[in-house]
């Protein structure tokens, strides 16, 4: 599976908490197919609440980009929470969520879905101790 920002460059897949999660060697960004996301948080409830909340921001002027599964162009998502805005690409199809460096572990902070730091420890020791994914 290509890269939705880097375009050829193929992603490797990797395993986070019993989840297959395909990574970007060179953005370091991070696809979830769809239902990963839940199942990476565990806690079923918060997780369907945190995805209720993603409203799609069509008011955005970044490009959108390609769904590494079917192609077509993804949604801009603004999750809903306080504080800074975050922004993630959803593919319309429900194929998965595309998150940019950083924006994995934004959300999982921001929704206080990791209160043991599971997560965050899983995603720094996958990432060899670099900055956050």
């Amino acid at each position: 599976m290509d890269c939705p920002v880097c375009k050829d460059n193929a992603m490797v897949t990797l395993e986070l908490n019993e989840v297959e999660i395909d990574y970007c060697m060179q953005c370091e960004g991070i696809w979830l197919d769809a239902g990963e996301l839940e199942m990476l948080l565990g806690e079923q409830q918060k997780a369907r609440e945190l995805i209720n909340s993603f409203k799609i921001d069509s008011d955005n002027p970044e490009d959108l980009r390609k769904c590494p599964i079917c192609d077509k162009k993804m949604q801009k998502i603004v999750i809903d929470s306080d504080g800074p805005k975050l922004l993630i690409d959803r593919c319309g199809k429900g194929d998965g969520l595309w998150f940019d460096k950083g924006e994995l572990h934004d959300i999982v902070e921001k929704a206080k879905l990791d209160e043991n730091n599971k997560i965050k420890t899983l995603l720094k020791d996958m990432f060899n101790n670099e900055a956050k994914q």
